[in-house]
C-alpha cells in the first residue's frame, strides 16, 4: 500500500456543533471512537499511503489540536480570525502542501473497509481527471440522513443526485484555487467548475462509511467497526 510521498491535507477547524456537548470543551477531532481520537483515525490512513507532507487546518480551540500533534510529522496552521471553509482552508495552506495534485481526508468520518486513499491513488488519472472523489453508496452509509450528493456516470464522472455519499477523502489539482475571489469558500465551488468541463470524477468505495459528525454517530461508528 505504500506509494510515492503525495501531499494530504486534513481538515481540522470546524466547530462541531453538531457534536452539542461533546464539543463544548474539546474539537471535534479530539472526539474519541472506539478508543481513539477521530483525527488518529484519519492519521492512520494517511500514514499507511506515505503522505507527506500532511497539514491539518486548525481554528477552534487550536491549542488542544497542536498539543495533540506535537511530536507527529503533521504541520499546522490555524485560520485566524476567521474559519475559511474547506476551499479556503486548503488555498491557504498551498504553501506546506506544495502545487502538486493533493490528497484531502475530513476528520470527522470513520471508514470500515480498504484504505479509501489508496484507492483513489490508485485510481487518479490526471490526464483526464482534475479531481476525483470517493462516493459511498447509500447502502453503505452509516450515522447520515438524508439526500446523497453524487450520482457517478458510466464514464466515471460525478453529476449532482441522490446516488451516492461523499465520504470526505478525495484526490484533486489546486490551480483552480485560485480563481475565487472570496476567501472563505466551500470546495463545491471548485468542484462546480471542475464538473462543467467533465473533469469532476468519482470512485465507489466497496467498504462502509459513518459520519461522526454528531453524537449518535459514534455509537453508530463503533457498531460498523465491530461488524465490518
Amino acid at each position: 500500500m505504500r506509494h510515492d510521498p503525495i501531499a494530504l491535507m486534513l481538515f481540522a477547524a470546524g466547530f462541531g456543533t453538531r457534536m452539542k456537548h461533546l464539543t463544548a470543551h474539546q474539537p471535534k477531532p479530539l472526539v474519541k471512537v472506539a478508543g481513539g481520537a477521530l483525527i488518529d483515525h484519519a492519521l492512520a490512513l494517511a500514514h499507511e499511503v506515505n503522505a507527506a507532507p500532511i497539514v491539518a487546518n486548525l481554528h477552534y480551540l487550536p491549542e488542544m489540536l497542536e498539543q495533540h500533534l506535537a511530536g507527529t510529522d503533521v504541520h499546522t496552521i490555524r485560520e485566524d480570525p476567521q474559519i475559511l471553509d474547506t476551499g479556503g482552508g486548503l488555498r491557504n495552506a498551498l504553501s506546506l502542501l506544495g502545487t502538486d495534485p493533493v490528497l484531502t481526508l475530513n476528520s470527522d468520518a470513520v471508514w470500515a473497509g480498504p484504505n479509501p486513499l489508496d484507492l483513489l491513488m490508485q485510481a487518479w488519472d490526471p490526464s483526464k481527471m482534475d479531481a476525483l472523489l470517493m462516493c459511498v453508496p447509500k447502502a453503505r452509509v452509516h450515522g447520515r440522513n438524508g439526500k446523497a450528493d453524487f450520482e457517478i456516470d458510466p464514464l466515471g464522472r460525478l453529476h449532482r443526485g441522490d446516488e451516492t455519499v461523499y465520504g470526505g477523502a478525495q484526490i484533486m489539482k489546486t490551480d483552480l484555487l485560485e480563481t475565487v475571489s472570496e476567501q472563505a469558500f466551500s470546495l463545491n465551488v471548485i468542484w462546480n467548475k471542475m464538473a462543467d468541463k467533465g473533469r469532476l470524477f468519482g470512485l465507489s468505495y466497496p467498504g462502509h462509511w459513518c459520519d461522526v459528525g454528531h453524537p449518535g454517530g459514534i455509537v453508530e461508528a463503533e457498531a460498523m467497526l465491530e461488524r465490518f
